[in-house]
């Protein structure tokens, strides 16, 4: 379900001045059911995870429109790579397979296996360096890999799979958590069963107060890097290039308290 936060994100304005964790509402690109095989078929672990040759053919196969196609497209060179993904992405969003919200969003995701339950909240988070003390890092990265990301991004324009990042909550069913808590008990917008066994639901949270809720509550908080150091250096990278405050000042991620 990949969003394009880029063009949502515009007329946002910098990093809160305060510290702690800025999360803002985007309008998410996701797949339309109807136009795909199954969701299951359409999903991909990170792309770092992907098992080459062998994972990746077998995605490729299981529905032409697998995520994998733009998170590691297949060229004979990164820029026909890269070009190939973006041509894709737009392909697919004239054809109708996917799709943007109607309005900004925050979104609960859900991943559930047996006993092993995550929950979290996806948005954009505004991005800051590891010396604020705000995200914190704690693998280094490969500048070949950051390279190749940020030159996909730039060419997609569109952030294609979310950074998981891990903060410490209270402990108790306020802020953050509450707003979850309570948006679960509603229909989902989209649930499926992967393969590997695991169940994955999806809910948007459009309420301007529930939205608040979330934001005044992240604020007081910092968060770990769990999966994705080379994604957040990626958009790291993008913000240095950019003198004016637009879209590369956030970042896609997952923030679930651990």
């Amino acid at each position: 379900m990949p969003p394009r936060a880029y063009d949502a994100l515009m007329n946002n304005e910098g990093p809160a001045a305060d510290g702690g964790l800025r999360l803002i509402p985007f309008r998410g690109l996701r797949y339309v059911p109807e136009r795909v095989g199954s969701l299951a078929a359409v999903t991909s672990p990170p792309y770092d995870v992907v098992v080459r040759p062998d994972g990746l053919h077998h995605l490729e196969s299981s529905d032409p429109h697998n995520i994998v196609r733009l998170i590691l497209p297949q060229a004979t060179t990164p820029e026909d790579r890269h070009h190939q993904a973006a041509q894709t992405l737009t392909r697919w969003l004239e054809e109708g397979v996917l799709a943007a919200d109607d309005e900004p969003a925050l979104y609960v995701y859900e991943q559930r296996k047996g006993d092993v339950l995550q929950r979290g909240v996806i948005g954009a988070l505004a991005l800051s360096e590891p010396s604020d003390g705000v995200v914190l890092p704690h693998e280094g990265v490969m500048p070949d890999i950051v390279a190749d990301r940020a030159a996909l991004m730039r060419t997609t324009a569109a952030n294609l799979e979310p950074l998981l990042l891990t903060y410490r909550g209270s402990g108790r069913a306020v802020g953050t958590t509450a707003v979850i808590e309570r948006t679960v008990r509603r229909s989902p917008l989209l649930s499926t069963t992967t393969e590997d066994g695991f169940s994955h639901r999806l809910w948007c949270v459009t309420d301007a107060g529930e939205q608040a809720e979330i934001q005044e509550d992240l604020k007081r908080h910092q968060a770990m890097i769990a999966d994705g150091h080379h994604r957040w250096a990626t958009y790291l990278r993008l913000r240095a290039e950019h003198t004016s405050p637009g879209p590369w000042n956030y970042g896609l991620v997952l923030l679930i308290d651990s």
